[in-house]
Parts: structure tokens; C-alpha cells; sequence
């Protein structure tokens, strides 16, 4: 370009911003691209550059889309560079900050984009644990070719030096600069009116000039306009955890806003040279990244030898498909000639896409993955569809037996990149994505970054914390906004429906204040994490491709492009999923393996009756996708006895498919004739029942009706579901042409086209539904045949989940499986099975379940036990480590019955638990010194000391809070006499009469949880929930009810209930008409107590508990064993008394039973 034409073009535009912070720096910009691009437009601005603060996260978005507009994008970063010269500032050796600070660096060409992807990615991999991203002056300066530096702003490396008073140490740095990138330094200039700007420049100003270093004008923007300002210092008050009245804190002006280039010409009229240079550099990037197709790596040997793909992939697939019909057989219906027609279709598909690569891959790593025995999936998503992936071992199901299409997978005629989604053991996941980083290279592979957004209740609290309101005050608030995970309702919306924030905004300046803050800051990003699942694999080392990142919670490098982003720059995505399932699946067949029982899931019937007949009577608690009430419904009336029908469920039971459900279940058992729609499609609709169900019916139907070819079809169901009324018409179109030229009226044809495009746009993926029923039918298997191992396992993998271990125990219970306490001899860390003396399996709780017990802690008492028992309290003393187990666990253990084994008396237990540490701190300072012990075996002289027993309630109490709900025994225990007299219900017998048609009980209950909720209208309601024996329940009860009733039910309370039902599915809704305490209730049916006891020695402890006066008769009875008679003592005057006294009275040492009169 002619110098004259580039001066020209320089003073057209003026001005161009080259530091500017999108909402990709995190917690500390407020502009969004999008916002970004709206501004740059409306000033018509030529060029733009992107600088967010040591990352690239946002630079291939921010390039698409810019170039898109008629924006050049400018790609760069604002980098921490470590400077090295932390003693020479007289600085702290370990300061992480010393010698740091920012400049900006902008990416020229090609070479220089490489080159900054490089830097900023050592930026966050090479740095120490804990620290934070900088680079190192050296690697900046073997890596600068091609970039285009400043020299940082306020906040930056030079800026910050001459502020400080050490413009000399500034100096040393600018010459470092310099000579790192000769001819491309810029000595940067801002001006937001801060005294610490006005007091810089002209150092900087005497710096550019003595060193004949150009200057650059820029402006640094993190939010859009001046009404912004607000939103972004209550943003910055939330990223340092700061509040908006405290002194010191970090803050930008009002003029940190994106200015327009008139607004800057005028700033810097006096330095018309600096605003120049910013074009300068503007026609100095002629770089940006753009897009590129799929990277894939070549598949190689594990020996590393190289082959022909696609002559690889037809050897694996034919060889695979061989194997596969030796085992399973051919469907009904088709012949070995049909598959491999079929497969030579497929990999003709595959190779002419060029994907020989991919499979291969996800071959490889499944077959390594089964080959060391770690749980795989069937197979999910459309992938299910393909023969050829069955045949690699990809997937376990027959797509030719299930209908399951391949073009709904790969379409021959509409290239897409193929995406298996892989289930594997949650345990054992990363041992599978060790083996592909090993296999392939650990710097060619990655997790995805994702990015966090700050959602409405959540802004909402951070805002109001800031601004030092309420804390009880926010949260009301943030509570009235709907909680949606599936479809998050906005601020905006929330305001607009809900009174109750409008009110409060109109009542109270600050809450309207802190609303409008958080509607502008809702939708920013908040935090950076890795994608749960997604792994890319590239061909060379991946810096080269994309810009890589370090999540402080992983060993493993993370894109710093999202899932929406890694994928257009190339790469491919491959989803290693942890299931859970899988895992409770493996454990099973181990417990099995224990006791000699071998079970390969691979090759379990698919027509147990057992199964199918545990899933008919809606038993489906532990069996995966069909625990909901709804599923359990929908199994009882379906009589399902095939894994097609379960397939059906999985794809029916959703929002407006399951209106079907009816429909299928009434052809099914004959009690309604089905509708084919037409006679061609009649085998296409046979298996569900004249349901269009799956969209491979959709894409079957046009084939047979209309002759569409299935990738056509494809097409046709992807048009129906976008809704796009071109499309659609030319879709109409073609499917009545081809159906009127197959015979079909024309007005039959639009008729089956309006039907199609009903049910495509719900329709269901079968590949997925028919993956994911038949893991149901595999967890139901076991629950059917081998219950106590299933529930064992389960209650394993949600030990954590407090809710989920009661329904475990309670269905355990229903089944007639003890579940037995924990046992500081015969636990397990995971949930163990167990044979009593009489054979019947039982299982015993974890140790690692007992709350405040970790998995390290329960494994150290495991790994001292050893083959060996405990034999007392001193031999456990003796043979723990005490660094490794603390008094809180020791004590959880106890109050949840693990030293029952040693004092049954769990108070004693308790009381012991000093003298164990202390001990167990003695013999092992011993072993370190090499002593024995010195005054012989310390086991032996163990003495437990004394103490108060606890009375039943207060034993269950302590062991509801280390375990979660009643495990030995229930607070109900104590009123067995007395609520047979009240003529009350167990929970589960009232369950069973209401589904017989009651709808009215009475009900005694301990108070686990109370809640209050505001309903629609305004008024509250309560929702309790309740235990008894037999499990446990919710009951709700409404204002008039709470109002009266509120101080009976608090936690802990045992009360009489009277409540009403109705059922909804198969689940019982109870709401709560009266309370009543249940000792008020027992004591109108008790008159009194006798008491037995051998001698006069519990007389003192029976004289506390019967303290108080009351109604009550109490006698003693003596047991005289010379004579073998007994003697009773009516006592004078008269007693309170309850289940509660009477319980308490029966644990005190001597006591031999308490009656009830």
C-alpha cells in the first residue's frame, strides 16, 4: 500500500480499540460479543480487537463473527509476564506477584496467532499448582515473532512501575520489551482522568521520546456504556469478594466504557500520533483464525505401526460381524447375506466420508477398555444404529434385530462428523482416558473447557451481598424466582410473573437497585471448568490447533475453545460418559463372585420371566430410567414381557409422547384395535402398536409410502422437526408426489405427511431408547434374581445420598432383606453381603456411609483389621492409626452401632473413645521409638469406663444422625403396646388400603423434616416428612392446619396423625387433617407400668425417671429365682407415664422388661 493511501485510511478511521475486555475475562468484563459487535456497527468501526486477560477463550468466536460483519478482527491477549526481576524491586522471593506484570500482545499473522495460542497456553499449563497463569519473559521472548506488543496500561507491567516511584526499574523493562520485539513495541497512553494517569504519562511521554518508541492511544473497555458502570463495580466486588462500600477496593472509572473513535479523537487531539498508531496497527494484523474441517488422528497399532485405514477398518468389521453371528445369531428374519449387505453399505458410507480414523479409534479404547475388564455401555445415541460399530464392539446391539437405522446416524447424503457417546464404569472412566492419552500423546489430548454463567437466584445473592443487604432479605427473594435447571427462567421473566417482586422493588429503592444490577450481570460468565465428558484428539500436538487451558482440579489439559467452538477449529470430539449404572452393574458381579456365582451381562436372556414380572408390578426401585412414579404406572398397565416394550417406554414417557401411552398399552392387551394408518406401513407400526413412536418410523414410513431413499428421509424428519415452511412445503411436496405416484389418494398422502410431521417433531431416537432400555432390563435382571447383591451395590454407588440409602433399606425391608447395622468387624468400606447363622443373606451397612466417615478412614480401619477381628476396644487401640482416624469418626461410629460387637451399651462405647486414641497414640509412639510396651499387654488392661446408658430414644436419636434415618430400631418401637390400642396404621399398610380405595387414616409418625412454602395464592403450606416402621413418607398440610398444628410437628416429635389420601399413579399423596403428640394419645388408653427386676438395684435410676406426678399405676415386680415366683409392689400415689418413660426405664442395667397396664 502507497504511503499517501495509508495515511488517508489512517485519518478516515481515526481510531481503532486494540485492549478491550469481553465477558471471557472473567468476573472482570461485562461485554459480551454479540454487544460487542452492536457497538463496533453502530460507530462503524473498521476493526476491533479482541485482549481478555491471560486467555484466548473467546478469539475463534470473536473472529467468526466479526469477520461475518465486515469487522477485521484483532486477535490478542492481556498477559502476565513474570519479568524476573523481583529482587532487583526488592520484592519477596515468594511472592507470586513480584516481578510480574501485564502487557498486551496482539497477534500480526499467521505465524504470530501460533505463536500466541503457544504462549498463553504455557500461561496456564506451566505454572505450579496453585499458582496463577503468567508466562516467563524467556518463553515470551522465543515465541514473539509475529506478535505485536504494548506495553500494558495502568494495570500493566510499566505503568504500574513508574506509580510506584521505581521509573528506572520501568526502563529496564521497556528496553527488554523492545529488544523482544524490535519495530513492534508500542508504548501504550490511556486517560480516565485518574490522578495515577495523570501523574504516568509523562514518564511514559519521555520514555517513547528518548527512545523513539511509538505511541498508541487505547481505552481498555470492560463494560458497554456509562450505564453499565453500576452492574461492573458491583461485578468486581463479586470477583475479589469485596462490597461496594469498602475503601480500597479495586475500581474503573466511568469512562472504562467502549467509546466511540469521536470520542477518543477528541480525548487524544493533543497526541493525534498515538491515535494514528492504533490504525497502524490495525493494517498490521492481517490475520485472523478461522474454521477448518475435522482433524482426526491416524489410527496406528499399539505397537505404533501405521496402517491403511479403510483396508483396516473393512478387516476389523468383517472379521468383527463374523464373530458377533457365531455368538447372537441372526435376527428373525434375516439372513447372513442381508448383514453383510448391510455392513459393505455402511463402511461404502464411512470411507467415502472419511472416517475409517474414528472408528477405529473408538474401537480401539472400547476393546481396551472390555479387555481390562472395565463396564462399557451398550451404546448410546444413533450410533446404536450402525452394524458396523456392533461389529467393532463399539456397541452391544443388534441394529438389524431392533430396527435401528444407520442413516439416523451417518446420512450418505448430508456429511456430518459421526458422534458415539460412550458409557463407562464412573470408576473406572479415567482409566480409559489414561490409556488414550498414553496411546496417542499426552500433548494431543484434552478435556473441553466450559464457561459457568452467573443464573438468576445466583446473581441475585451475589449482588445482594455486595450492596450488604440482608442476607435473609435476598434469599426470600432469590427463592421467589422459579427454580428450573431444565429451561432457567430469566430475571426479566421472573419480574414479570411474579408480584411479589415487583412489590418489593416498588417498596424498597435497594432491592430495585440490586434487581436491575443482577438482570445486567445474569448471563455473564462467572467461572471456567472442563466439560464432563468430552474428550478431542488431534494428529499433532494440540497447542498447534487450539489454545489449551488448566482446570486446577485436573492433571489433564483442557481447549480453551467450548464445546461449541473446539469442534468448527477442527478437532474431534469423543464422549467418554460415566455411568453409574455400569458401576452398580460391576459391583453386583463381584458380590456375586464372592460367594461363586458367575454372571457375563453380555450374555443374559432377554426373556426372563422373573424380570418381567417383577417390572409388571412396578418393583422398580434401583432399576435404571423407570423409577419415577409415572414409569412405574406406565409398566403395571402395560404387562411389559419384552424388551421392545420397555425400548417404548424409555422413548414414550416424556412430555407429550406420553399421551400415547394409553393408546399402546389398550392395543397391546387387546382392549383396542389398532390403527395402521395405512396397510403398506403396517410391519413398520406393528411392534408399537399402530404408534408412531421412534423417528426411525418416521424416516421407514416416507421410504415405503414415498420412495424416499433413508438418507433422504432423514432429511425430511430433520425439516419437519426445524419447522421451516419452505422447507416443509418442498417436503410436502415431494412425499404426496412420491405417494400419488405409489398409489396413494393425494389427499390420504397430505393426511399421513400433517401425521408424520406430528410425531417427528417428538419422535424418539430408538438407537438411544433401545441402549438405555436394555441397561433397565440388565439392572432389573439382577434386582429380579439376585436382589440382596443389587441392592448391596446400589446402596454402594449413593452412600453419599442420605434420601436414596432409606429407599434402598425400606425396598430391602419389603423384600425381606435384613439390613444390618455397622460393624467395626465385619463392614466393609462399600455396603457388604453376609450370611447368618441360619445361611439367609443379609447386608451389612458401610463403614464409609456412616456420616463424617471418609472412604480414606474407612479403608484404614479395614486394612488394620486385616484377616483378623478385633477382639475388644485394647486390641482396636492397639492396631489403628490414629493420624488416620479422628474422634468425630470414632464417634459416628459408635452412636451408629459399629462397637456393638465390643459394648452393647453404646453410651459406654462413647465414653471409651478417649482412652482408644490415647492408647492408640501411646502404642504407636512406642513402635517408633522400637519399644514395647512397658507395662505389658495394654489390650488386656483396657477398662471401659462407666457411664449413663441412653435411654432408646436418645440411642435412636444419635444413630438417625449418623446414619440418616432409623437403622436398629425406631422411635416407634417403645408405643408397639399402646398403638395397637390407638387403632393405628403402619404407613405401608395405609399405602396399600388407599390403593384399594381408602382415603382416610390414622397414622403414627416420628417428625423427620418440617418445610415451608408459599403457594401460588400466598398462604403457606407445610410438607412434613414422616417415619414409621415400615418407611418413610411426605404428608402436606395447609396454613389453617400449620397455624394450628405448626409447634407439634417440629423434628424429632412423635405425633398421632389423621390424614386424608388420594393416589396419583401409583403414589400416595396424604395431606394431614389433625395433630396430636402420641404420649398425650397414650395416655388416654395407659393406665400404668409394672416394672421387672431381679433385685433392689435399679431402684435409684427408676426413682429419677419416675419424677414427675401424673395419672399413672406403677407396680415392681421381683423375680425371686429360688422360689421361681414373683412378687409385685403396687407403689403409693401415682405417675406420669409414657411409651417414652417406659423405654427409658428399660435400659437401665437390672431392669428385665417394662409392661404396659
Amino acid at each position: 500500500m502507497q504511503p499517501e493511501n495509508m495515511q488517508k485510511i489512517i485519518e478516515k478511521v481515526g481510531f481503532v480499540h486494540l485492549h478491550v475486555h469481553t465477558s471471557f475475562s472473567l468476573r472482570e468484563g461485562a461485554l459480551t460479543i454479540p454487544k460487542l459487535i452492536d457497538f463496533a456497527k453502530a460507530d462503524a468501526m473498521p476493526a476491533l480487537a479482541i485482549t481478555d486477560t491471560n486467555n484466548l477463550f473467546g478469539a475463534l468466536e470473536f473472529s467468526e463473527k466479526l469477520y461475518k460483519e465486515g469487522i477485521q478482527p484483532i486477535i490478542g491477549c492481556h498477559l502476565t509476564v513474570d519479568f524476573g526481576d523481583a529482587r532487583n524491586l526488592g520484592g519477596r522471593a515468594d511472592d507470586p506477584r513480584a516481578g510480574r506484570g501485564s502487557i498486551v500482545v496482539l497477534a500480526r499473522d499467521a505465524e504470530g496467532y501460533a505463536n500466541l495460542m503457544r504462549i498463553v497456553s504455557a500461561a496456564w499449563i506451566d505454572p505450579s499448582a496453585g499458582d496463577l497463569p503468567h508466562v516467563q519473559l524467556e518463553k515470551l521472548a522465543a515465541q514473539a515473532q509475529g506478535l505485536i506488543a504494548l506495553s500494558g496500561g495502568p494495570t500493566g507491567a510499566i505503568d504500574g512501575l513508574i506509580g510506584d516511584g521505581r521509573a528506572e526499574h520501568a526502563g529496564q523493562r521497556i528496553a527488554e520489551l523492545e529488544r523482544i520485539f524490535d519495530g513492534r513495541f508500542y508504548v501504550e497512553l490511556q486517560r480516565h482522568g485518574t490522578p495515577m494517569e495523570k501523574r504516568v504519562e509523562p514518564v511514559l511521554l519521555d520514555f517513547a521520546f528518548r527512545r523513539s518508541l511509538p505511541l498508541v492511544a487505547t481505552n481498555e473497555p470492560y463494560f458497554a456504556a456509562l450505564s453499565d458502570h453500576e452492574a461492573h463495580d458491583a461485578l468486581l466486588c463479586i470477583a475479589d469478594g469485596s462490597t461496594t462500600s469498602q475503601a480500597g477496593r479495586r475500581q474503573l472509572t466511568a469512562d472504562h466504557r467502549f467509546k466511540t473513535r469521536a470520542e477518543m479523537r477528541g480525548l487524544f487531539s493533543d497526541l493525534p500520533e498515538a491515535l494514528n498508531h492504533s490504525v497502524e496497527i490495525a493494517l498490521r494484523c492481517n490475520y485472523r483464525p478461522t474454521t477448518r474441517g475435522p482433524i482426526l488422528p491416524r489410527f496406528t497399532t499399539e505397537a505404533g505401526e501405521q496402517r491403511d485405514e479403510v483396508e483396516e477398518l473393512q478387516r476389523q468389521a468383517r472379521e468383527g460381524l463374523a464373530a458377533r453371528l457365531a455368538v447372537h445369531g441372526m435376527a428373525d428374519g434375516f439372513g447372513e447375506s442381508d448383514y453383510q449387505e448391510r455392513l459393505e453399505f455402511e463402511l461404502s458410507v464411512i470411507i467415502k466420508m472419511k472416517f475409517p480414523g474414528y472408528f477405529l479409534i473408538v474401537a480401539d479404547f472400547i476393546k481396551w477398555a472390555k479387555a481390562h475388564d472395565i463396564p462399557v455401555g451398550p451404546g448410546r445415541g444413533s450410533g446404536a444404529g450402525s452394524l458396523v460399530a456392533w461389529s467393532l464392539t463399539i456397541t452391544d446391539l443388534d441394529p438389524m434385530r431392533f430396527g435401528l437405522l444407520f442413516e439416523r446416524f451417518l446420512n450418505p447424503e448430508r456429511v456430518s462428523m459421526p458422534d458415539f457417546d460412550i458409557d463407562f464404569c464412573q470408576y473406572r472412566r479415567d482409566e480409559v482416558i489414561r490409556y488414550v492419552r498414553e496411546r496417542y500423546g499426552v500433548d494431543r489430548v484434552a478435556q473441553i473447557i466450559t464457561f459457568g454463567s452467573f443464573l438468576a437466584r445466583g446473581v441475585m445473592r451475589n449482588v445482594g451481598r455486595v450492596l450488604e443487604m440482608p442476607l435473609g432479605q435476598v434469599d426470600k427473594l432469590a427463592k421467589l424466582v422459579p427454580q428450573n435447571p431444565a429451561a432457567p427462567v430469566s430475571l426479566k421473566q421472573a419480574i414479570e410473573s411474579e408480584p411479589r417482586l415487583l412489590e418489593a422493588m416498588e417498596q424498597d429503592e435497594r432491592v430495585a437497585t440490586m434487581l436491575d444490577i443482577a438482570q445486567k450481570l445474569e448471563g455473564l460468565y462467572s467461572n471456567a471448568s472442563t466439560h464432563a465428558a468430552g474428550i478431542v484428539i488431534g494428529d499433532r500436538p494440540l497447542v498447534e490447533l487450539v489454545p489449551l487451558y488448566r482446570d486446577p482440579k485436573s492433571d489433564m489439559p483442557a481447549t480453551q475453545f467450548n464445546m461449541k467452538w473446539v469442534e468448527p477449529a477442527g478437532l474431534v470430539k469423543f464422549d467418554f460418559l460415566g455411568l453409574k449404572t455400569l458401576t452398580t452393574l460391576a459391583i453386583t458381579v463381584e458380590l456375586l463372585r464372592k460367594r461363586g456365582v458367575e454372571v457375563d451381562i453380555a450374555k443374559l436372556p432377554l426373556d426372563d420371566k422373573k424380570t418381567y414380572e417383577m417390572l409388571g408390578r412396578g418393583e422398580t426401585v434401583g432399576v435404571f430410567q423407570v423409577e419415577s412414579a409415572g414409569m412405574r404406572k406406565a409398566l403395571t398397565e402395560m404387562h411389559a414381557d419384552r424388551l421392545e416394550d420397555i425400548i417404548a417406554l424409555v422413548a414414550l414417557y416424556r412430555p407429550g409422547p406420553m399421551a400415547n401411552i394409553p393408546t399402546y398399552c389398550a392395543v397391546k392387551l387387546g382392549e383396542q384395535e389398532a390403527d395402521y394408518i395405512h396397510p403398506k406401513i403396517e410391519p413398520i407400526l406393528k411392534e408399537t402398536f399402530g404408534v408412531i413412536i421412534y423417528q426411525e418410523q418416521v424416516m421407514q414410513i416416507a421410504q415405503i409410502l414415498s420412495g424416499y431413499s433413508l438418507g433422504e428421509a432423514d432429511m425430511l424428519r430433520r425439516a419437519m422437526g426445524k419447522k421451516i415452511k419452505a422447507e416443509m412445503d418442498a417436503q410436502r411436496d415431494r412425499f404426496v408426489r412420491g405417494a400419488v405416484e405409489r398409489e396413494i389418494p393425494k389427499p390420504k398422502a397430505n393426511e399421513i405427511f400433517d401425521l408424520l410431521a406430528k410425531f417427528a417433531d417428538y419422535g424418539f431416537n430408538k438407537s438411544h431408547a433401545a441402549a438405555y432400555a436394555l441397561i433397565a432390563y440388565q439392572t432389573g435382571w439382577f434386582k429380579a434374581n439376585y436382589p440382596v447383591e443389587f441392592l448391596a451395590a446400589s446402596m454402594t454407588l449413593d452412600k453419599a445420598n442420605t434420601d436414596k440409602l432409606a429407599e434402598f433399606r425400606n425396598e430391602a425391608q419389603r423384600l425381606g432383606i435384613k439390613v444390618e447395622p455397622p460393624s467395626i468387624n465385619e463392614s466393609e468400606s462399600d455396603f457388604a453381603v453376609r450370611r447368618d447363622t441360619n445361611g439367609e443373606l443379609y447386608i451389612r451397612y458401610a463403614l464409609s456411609a456412616v456420616k463424617g466417615v471418609g472412604e480414606g478412614q474407612a479403608q484404614a480401619i479395614v486394612d488394620a483389621r486385616g484377616e483378623t477381628p478385633f477382639r475388644d476396644f485394647g486390641d482396636f487401640a492397639n492396631r489403628i492409626d490414629p493420624r488416620a482416624i479422628n474422634r468425630k469418626v470414632l464417634e459416628n461410629l459408635g452412636a451408629a452401632g459399629a462397637f456393638d460387637v465390643f459394648e452393647k451399651e453404646r453410651a459406654r462405647a462413647i465414653a471409651a473413645i478417649d482412652t482408644v486414641l490415647a492408647q492408640a497414640n501411646r502404642t504407636q509412639a512406642e513402635a517408633l521409638a522400637g519399644q514395647s510396651a512397658l507395662f505389658g499387654d495394654s489390650a488386656a488392661s483396657f477398662i471401659i469406663p462407666k457411664a449413663q446408658p441412653w435411654p432408646p430414644s436418645e440411642r435412636l436419636r444419635r444413630e438417625f444422625d449418623a446414619i440418616g434415618f432409623f437403622l436398629s430400631g425406631h422411635p416407634l418401637d417403645d408405643y408397639q403396646q399402646v398403638l395397637g390400642r390407638l387403632q393405628v396404621q403402619r404407613w405401608a399398610d395405609f399405602a396399600r388400603a388407599v390403593k384399594r380405595g381408602a382415603s382416610a387414616g390414622r397414622l403414627a409418625a416420628t417428625v423427620l423434616d418440617r418445610q415451608e412454602r408459599r403457594t401460588k395464592s400466598g398462604s403457606k403450606m407445610g410438607i412434613v416428612t414422616l417415619s414409621d416402621p415400615s418407611g418413610q413418607y411426605e404428608a402436606i398440610l395447609f396454613q389453617e392446619g400449620l397455624n394450628q398444628y405448626r409447634d407439634f410437628l417440629e423434628k424429632g416429635s412423635v405425633v398421632m396423625v389423621a390424614v386424608q389420601a388420594s393416589l396419583e399413579g401409583e403414589d400416595v399423596r396424604a395431606r394431614i387433617a389433625t395433630v396430636e403428640p402420641l404420649d398425650r394419645a397414650a395416655s388416654k388408653v395407659q393406665k400404668g407400668l409394672r416394672i421387672f427386676m431381679r433385685d433392689g438395684e435399679p431402684l435409684a435410676s427408676v426413682a429419677q425417671r419416675l419424677g414427675t406426678k401424673g395419672e399413672g399405676e406403677v407396680s415392681f415386680v421381683l423375680m425371686l429365682e429360688r422360689e421361681r415366683s414373683e412378687v409385685e409392689i403396687r407403689l403409693p400415689g401415682r405417675f406420669h407415664v409414657s411409651p417414652q418413660i417406659a423405654g427409658a426405664i428399660k435400659a437401665i442395667p437390672g431392669i428385665v422388661a417394662v409392661e404396659h397396664i
